[in-house]
């Protein structure tokens, strides 16, 4: 891997504030490869970030020892989610200029991808940028520039919902399928788990992967 968090002055952002609803309890908190899925998105992004937060509902999840911002548009979808994230990035002190929001479902991410995504981001003329697999757009494993929230909250406000749709009023750079291959030649990298069922798959591919 080349390159690191401290060459590129970059914030991490965890979106854990949806309501689980297909999956019947809440995603961040249950176990894959023995920790909650949480942890092992903190310890993640603390790998390539500079900073990580969660944005939830405030003190949902205090005990993994990262900042709560709170979802300001709690049930609205991660959009925005994306949007509190932007916006708490523009009242850091730090200033950092890009951020790295990844959803809390992802277990099959990995340090290595989520550095060269960032490393794109910090040479990239583009206000976002984000990985398309060969099952289309992956826009919460992405990387925006804290500047594009003002255009993506006007969006919000006029009904704009779908992170593709937020994205679609940016200038966007996209990673083609063979960007991600390079990291996962099993095609798992943005996998995300929506239901019980791909939640008990992931545990048993990581179980197997253990042995």
């Amino acid at each position: 891997m080349t390159g690191g968090k401290n060459d590129i002055g970059i914030a991490g952002y965890i979106l854990a504030g949806g309501g689980s609803t297909r999956f019947g309890r809440d995603k961040a908190l249950v176990e894959v490869g023995g920790r909650p899925m949480l942890e092992r998105m903190i310890e993640l992004l603390r790998r390539v970030t500079n900073q990580v937060r969660i944005v939830a509902v405030p003190s949902k999840y205090a005990a993994f020892g990262a900042e709560i911002v709170e979802d300001r548009w709690p049930g609205e979808g991660p959009l925005g989610g994306i949007i509190t994230a932007l916006e708490n990035a523009a009242r850091s002190p730090r200033g950092y200029e890009w951020n790295l929001i990844v959803s809390c479902d992802m277990p099959f991410l990995t340090p290595d991808w989520l550095q060269f995504l960032a490393n794109r981001a910090a040479k990239s003329n583009a206000q976002v940028v984000f990985p398309h697999s060969a099952s289309g757009p992956e826009p919460l494993c992405a990387c925006w520039q804290t500047a594009a929230a003002a255009k993506l909250r006007s969006g919000f406000e006029r009904g704009v919902r779908k992170v593709t749709e937020g994205i679609a009023l940016l200038r966007a750079e996209v990673l083609d399928e063979a960007d991600g291959k390079r990291f996962d030649s099993a095609g798992r990298l943005f996998w995300n788990m929506n239901t019980a069922a791909d939640y008990e798959e992931a545990r048993r591919i990581l179980e197997v992967e253990r042995k």
